[in-house]
């Protein structure tokens, strides 16, 4: 008995020691293989190794961007230019957010770093909702899989539920709410500060020993941190496609559905997969019938909430934060879909 006990203890030291997002991959993993036909536990693995080799080059370049800021001392001048008034900082940071080449994966080490170079919250959450939901190969993609006219809206929307959540997350501030956004781990993460304050960024960073080893830490962290919640992110995605398939989606969106607009949000908020995937879906659903309104809705709310998006969001802020930022994309995705119908009922 006592044997037995003390693996008991030893098992419980090693839980408590080891990373939870780690162990939570690992029994996703056995999970999957142990209770899941072997066709469906192949195709999610094959499904998680190819999104993770996808997104991998994207994942890289943004560790070594957000690096780079803290490195060359360049976050801090950025937190410099998003601090001037808060109108301005908001709308700037929706424009910018809009028209960035940014993935929702791809903009999460930049929000990280932002964050803890102490940029306001309103302007980092109008570029986070903003960012993931239009670019300029997503415009040219919708273009060409959709019309010019829902290119347009998708782009004006993304502005707006950009300006939308930096001005209702900048009313929050004002009550008093979210003070610390961070979750302790992040910003308590002597990575993720800038290494000299006031000085100008020194781009040439690798000149200087401890600007360096900065970039090489922060890079190592991000690489790191954001590669296992990537992970596991993608693992429950590969699940999700193929027990929510497409089809399904298209069946509870289509034209006979009365509650098109809020279930478009409803449903686009947890089972988007990405936006490129979306255009063909999107495509045909509007060649059946459906409204554009409530395409709009299902593509803007997905956008923003993601799976591996949704998941890194979670890891970054503290729960009311990530609560704010979901309700913030179902909102302003109904708002600018109603938008958008009305439009065109009226053209």
């Amino acid at each position: 008995m006592s044997t037995l006990a003390a693996y008991a203890s030893g098992f419980s030291q090693w839980l408590g020691r080891t990373d939870k997002v780690v162990l939570a991959i690992f029994t996703l993993a056995i999970g999957v293989a142990a209770l899941l036909p072997p066709r469906v536990a192949v195709e999610s693995y094959r499904f998680t190794t190819l999104s993770m080799i996808n997104i991998a080059p994207f994942l890289a370049a943004s560790a070594v961007a957000a690096a780079w800021l803290a490195a060359s001392g360049a976050d801090r001048v950025i937190g410099r230019v998003f601090s001037g008034h808060w109108l301005v900082v908001i709308v700037s940071a929706s424009v910018f957010g809009a028209l960035s080449p940014f993935c929702s994966c791809g903009v999460i080490p930049i929000i990280a770093a932002l964050l803890a170079a102490g940029v306001p919250l309103p302007a980092v959450m109008a570029f986070w909702l903003s960012s993931p939901i239009m670019d300029p190969e997503m415009f040219l993609l919708t273009l060409g899989g959709l019309n010019l006219e829902f290119a347009i809206a998708k782009t004006l929307a993304a502005f707006a539920i950009g300006l939308f959540g930096g001005f209702a997350t900048h009313l929050v501030l004002k009550t008093g709410g979210f003070a610390d956004p961070l979750k302790e781990q992040i910003s308590s993460c002597g990575s993720c500060q800038p290494v000299i304050g006031d000085e100008k960024p020194l781009w040439i960073f690798w000149k200087e020993p401890a600007r360096k080893q900065k970039f090489t830490e922060i890079f190592k962290w991000t690489m790191l941190f954001l590669g296992k919640w990537l992970l596991l992110a993608f693992a429950i995605e590969s699940l999700m496609v193929t027990y929510l398939p497409g089809d399904v989606i298209a069946g509870w969106l289509g034209p006979d559905s009365t509650f098109a607009m809020p279930l478009a949000v409803v449903i686009g908020i947890p089972a988007y997969m990405n936006g490129y995937a979306a255009i063909p879906l999107i495509s045909g659903l509007l060649q059946s019938g459906m409204a554009e309104g409530p395409a709009l809705a299902f593509m803007t709310a997905g956008a923003v909430t993601s799976i591996p998006a949704a998941v890194a969001v979670f890891a970054l802020v503290k729960r009311p934060v990530f609560l704010w930022y979901l309700a913030l994309a179902a909102v302003g995705s109904m708002i600018t879909g109603t938008a958008f119908q009305f439009y065109l009922s009226l053209a």
